[in-house]
This record gives C-alpha cells, structure tokens and sequence, in this order.
C-alpha cells in the first residue's frame, strides 16, 4: 500500500506521457490529415498565398511524414494478420 502512494504520481505522469505522446503520434502520422494538408498545400500555392519554394518545403516534409505514416500502417495490418494465424 505504502508503495502505491509514492509510486502512483510517477505512474501517473507515465501514464499522462504515453497518452499525448499517442496523440502527437496520431496528428503527425495520420494519412488522412497529411492528405489534407497536402491539399491545401497545393491550393495556397495556386492562389499565390506561399511561393513555389515554401511549398517545396512543405510538401518534402509532409511526404516523408506520409511515407513514415503509410508504412506504420502496413506494419500493423502484418500484425493483425500475424495475430489472426
């Protein structure tokens, strides 16, 4: 018992840690939102709002970001399927 009550803050502020760090994960590396801000992207520079080099910019770092997104995607269909043998 007495363990608990000096154990539960640290596990608390673990626990509160691992949630946004999950939803940092999310944010970054979620396909539907990287698409969307690619739009976007693309629709600022068509208006002349960002210039071609600021969109470049953008856009090589939302594409690695999609990349990085789409594989942690497969990576966890494996699972599942691996899961389902």
């Amino acid at each position: 018992m007495i363990h608990k009550l000096f154990t539960w803050p640290i596990d608390t502020v673990r626990f509160v840690g691992e949630k946004v760090q999950e939803e940092v994960d999310k944010q970054l590396y979620d396909v539907d939102h990287i698409q969307q801000k690619l739009v976007h992207l693309e629709m600022m520079l068509e208006m002349d709002e960002i210039s071609e080099e600021v969109y470049e910019k953008q856009q090589v770092e939302l594409m690695g970001r999609y990349r990085i997104a789409k594989e942690k995607e497969q990576a966890q269909l494996r699972e599942s399927l691996e899961d389902g043998r």
